[in-house]
């Protein structure tokens, strides 16, 4: 099974083909690149890069040289990092190099998570309850979003052909920590967060009325629910078990609860049409997290319309990857590829015995492992990766 690490193209620019390659194969023991194809803004801390130690991406930018007559007459276009333009096409000579006995290529792609392309694209933004748009969050539903992402990830692949793309957040996003200087004075609870994630906005509504779900309804339920929320003094739980307790929560309310599963359909068919127009010889799989679900994502029915799943084990305890890796190949079941992903974060990762112990899990099942991230974490760190593979 492929074992990889996260990997952005300034990091490459930064050190240099040969120290990356040199890096990742002998020193952490790897054998693919999983390289950002598209990406969000952020501040990042750079404690290796002999150019900075501090940088700012651009925002909802694309870092590979598009096909201009695959982006005839779509509606949200892409915008090339000035990384690339500037300082070349990382991925083409990753390629190339993968062509001349290099590593695997796996491209990291981020579909809807999209601040820059929100702002210039209201129109294709999830909005909650109240109608409020979530800037950093392009809709599933929404034809233009979804056209962006599905040629996007169909440019990448053929005119690139890399041996996987990873999709991550194909999907519905949460309300917090996805936008920057977040201020909430309420004290949100775990649904009232989820509550003001769940999206209402004009796509989403027709195509649930075309489902046979009244999503109307709904939406005036969960808009009474916040509006409670917020005026009260402080804090209180309405479902003190959620999420652990599931969709389970909301069945005394059938409308909601219908719409919330329904909620499901716009993610898995944007994966099926991502998956249709790939390349056949590029694997898509998606990233998702141990409660995919509070985004729309049912691991079980993306499994049968790609072909499988890197599932993060950020914060787990090594039995807690062993139960996360046992419920993903049961809902994939036994022929889909499935992978896990570490946060090589310190103090998450406090020593190469903390690492090996949580890897130790996915080495005896035999999945594909990802570690995050090579241009984030002191060199000495791939030391640890190395002795964690290298423990079985």
């Amino acid at each position: 099974m492929p074992l990889s690490m996260w990997t952005y193209p300034w990091d490459v620019q930064d050190l240099g083909y040969e120290t990356v390659e040199r890096e990742l194969t002998q020193r952490a023991g790897l054998d693919t690149i999983s390289l950002a194809t598209s990406y969000h803004a952020g501040r990042f801390l750079q404690p290796r890069s002999p150019r900075r130690k501090a940088y700012f991406p651009e925002d909802g930018t694309i870092y590979f040289r598009p096909d201009k007559t695959l982006w005839e007459g779509v509606a949200i276009q892409p915008k090339l990092a000035d990384v690339i333009e500037k300082g070349g096409d990382v991925l083409r000579e990753l390629v190339r190099r993968r062509d001349q006995g290099g590593m695997k290529i796996s491209c990291w792609t981020v579909c809807l998570h999209n601040t820059r392309l929100g702002m210039l694209h209201p129109h294709a933004v999830t909005r909650n309850a109240f109608g409020d748009p979530n800037y950093y969050n392009l809709c599933p539903s929404h034809p233009d979003a979804r056209a962006y992402v599905r040629v996007m990830v169909q440019d990448i692949s053929r005119n690139y052909r890399p041996d996987r793309i990873e999709l991550e957040s194909p999907s519905f996003m949460g309300f917090a920590h996805e936008y920057h200087h977040e201020k909430d004075g309420v004290g949100l609870t775990p649904e009232d967060d989820f509550l003001l994630s769940l999206c209402f906005c004009p796509s989403c509504l027709a195509r649930s009325t075309e489902a046979g779900v009244d999503g109307e309804a709904a939406r005036k339920l969960v808009r009474q629910w916040i509006a409670e929320s917020c005026e009260r003094a402080v804090p209180a739980r309405r479902f003190p078990d959620f999420p652990a307790s599931g969709l389970d929560t909301f069945a005394p309310w059938p409308e909601l609860h219908a719409y919330l599963l329904w909620r499901f359909e716009p993610v898995t068919s944007l994966v099926d049409e991502i998956r249709a127009a790939t390349d056949p010889a590029t694997q898509v799989v998606i990233i998702d997290l141990k409660d995919g679900w509070l985004g729309g994502c049912d691991l079980a029915a993306l499994g049968k319309v790609c072909d499988g799943a890197i599932l993060c084990a950020y914060d787990m305890s090594p039995e807690g990857v062993t139960d996360l890796l046992t419920a993903g190949r049961a809902a994939l079941g036994p022929d889909k590829f499935l992978g896990t992903g570490y946060r090589l974060f310190y103090p998450e990762m406090p020593d190469a015995g903390a690492l090996a112990a949580k890897v130790k899990p996915a080495l005896e099942a035999g999945v594909g492992i990802n570690f995050y991230n090579y241009g984030l974490v002191p060199a000495a760190r791939l030391d640890w990766v190395r002795q964690a593979l290298d423990a079985k």
